[in-house]
């Protein structure tokens, strides 16, 4: 069965999709810590779309392949599958920010050079050009009222 068409599941999404009990799914988050990330506020843990590929990958090497999880686990990091570095964390935290917030940032980057040089450069504190924020567009300011 193929994944849905979306980025974050819950741990019900997953389980119908790969098709396998919570238990399951519960006992290989043990065993492969990078499978799905608990939110920093707490709540339900959420899997991304990797997360999903990779259980769907250790059911087939645990259930169609007859492997222990020790077993997957080797077979993984061979075929260099399973990492925590992967680079899916990275690209949903570009799909989630959005092109305002990237901008924003592609701002402070620029400003935290700039104060970078300045000090490389003793000080000098005629180069400093500070730049106001952008103004707030209306999608902005209704999204900062609903979080009151």
């Amino acid at each position: 069965m193929a994944a849905p068409k979306r980025e974050l599941f819950k741990a019900a999404d997953v389980c119908e999709v790969v098709q396998v009990q919570p238990y399951v799914l519960r006992s290989w988050e043990a065993e492969f810590p990078q499978i799905g990330e608990a939110p920093a506020g707490g709540g339900p843990r959420l899997y991304r779309r990797s997360d999903v590929e990779l259980v769907l990958r250790i059911k087939q090497l645990v259930f169609d392949e007859g492997l222990t999880l020790s077993g997957a686990r080797k077979r993984l990091s061979e075929d260099g599958e399973g990492h925590a570095t992967d680079n899916g964390a990275a690209i949903l935290a570009q799909e989630v920010l959005g092109d305002p917030m990237r901008v924003r940032l592609a701002q402070v980057k620029s400003g935290l050079q700039a104060i970078l040089q300045i000090l490389d450069h003793g000080g000098a504190a005629a180069e400093l050009e500070l730049v106001p924020p952008p103004p707030a567009t209306k999608k902005t300011v209704a999204k900062a009222g609903k979080r009151k």
